[in-house]
């Protein structure tokens, strides 16, 4: 089943120390173009990240941010040493007396003075934490390929649909291609019966150029191979693996066939069952762009 390269997937793990969230996002592009986002802990873990992206979505322009945050109540606090501050105070109290200045200030000036307020040093991440950060990967990547294999069964069924518009309009042309058989043996005889009466008509070079044209109007074989093309095209499509690419290529063998039929045919009819084959075609190529 097609998977797009479009996706989204999401994790978050909130524990009582910080929280932990993982977002990835997916574009179409031709190859793995990858951007990672971290926090400054998982920098040396970079490499593992990257490898488990890409051996898991295989291609698309993606992003992966991090993000790492302490939660409100335990963020880094102020504590005051009593002890300290009952010091400084005591002796402030005793340089005014000294001075005879006022004493207003004295706890404001004391409560300021070196190391009385002293900040909680805040729990260091060890790497450790890349055991929680490691599942959460995990979990993003496998909502991201949900995401992907949701929208490819949408697009599964907008493509077999142009693929069986372009089944009908052939069936259509393989229907009147006798009917454009008989036209052109018509318009020869025709022209058999004009240059027939010419003293310099020579009827053995005139059957074997007429066995040429024949066989270069003829597009018995171009259908044969349009069918086959369809047919591996939508067996491509059911494969469980990755199949963009391969499809971009079978694409481009049903043009193929598709623009020799309506260079063949010298017939108004078949020329627009051509037009119209080659607009499904065209709307599947787009569609193709966004498959992994």
């Amino acid at each position: 089943m097609l998977q797009s390269m479009t996706g989204f997937g999401s994790a978050r793990l909130d524990a009582d120390q910080y929280s932990i969230s993982v977002e990835i996002r997916s574009l179409n592009s031709k190859s793995m173009d990858l951007s990672v986002r971290l926090p400054k802990f998982l920098s040396d873990r970079e490499y593992d990240i990257r490898n488990m992206v890409q051996r898991a979505l295989v291609r698309g322009k993606v992003g992966v941010n991090i993000e790492f945050s302490k939660n409100k109540a335990q963020k880094a606090k102020n504590t005051i040493n009593k002890e300290l501050l009952q010091a400084y105070y005591n002796e402030l109290d005793a340089v005014a007396d000294t001075l005879g200045a006022g004493k207003e200030e004295l706890f404001r000036l004391a409560l300021h003075m070196p190391e009385v307020l002293q900040q909680e040093q805040e729990e260091e991440v060890t790497d450790a934490d890349w055991d929680k950060v490691q599942p959460l990967l995990e979990e993003a990547i496998q909502n991201l390929n949900t995401f992907r294999s949701d929208e490819g069964k949408a697009l599964t069924a907008e493509i077999m649909g142009y693929i069986d518009r372009i089944r009908i309009l052939l069936a259509e042309t393989d229907k009147h291609d006798p009917v454009r058989m008989e036209n052109i043996r018509g318009r020869i005889r025709g022209h058999i019966k004009e240059i027939s009466v010419s003293e310099h008509f020579d009827k053995n070079r005139f059957e074997q150029e007429m066995v040429y044209y024949i066989e270069k109007l003829d597009i018995a074989e171009e259908k044969v191979r349009l069918v086959n093309h369809l047919h591996y095209f939508t067996e491509t499509v059911y494969l469980p693996e990755p199949t963009g690419k391969k499809l971009g290529f079978i694409s481009q063998e049903i043009g193929r066939e598709i623009n020799t039929i309506g260079s063949k045919a010298n017939d108004a009819t078949i020329q627009h069952h051509v037009v119209e084959m080659k607009e499904e075609l065209e709307k599947i190529k787009e569609q193709i762009n966004n498959i992994l």
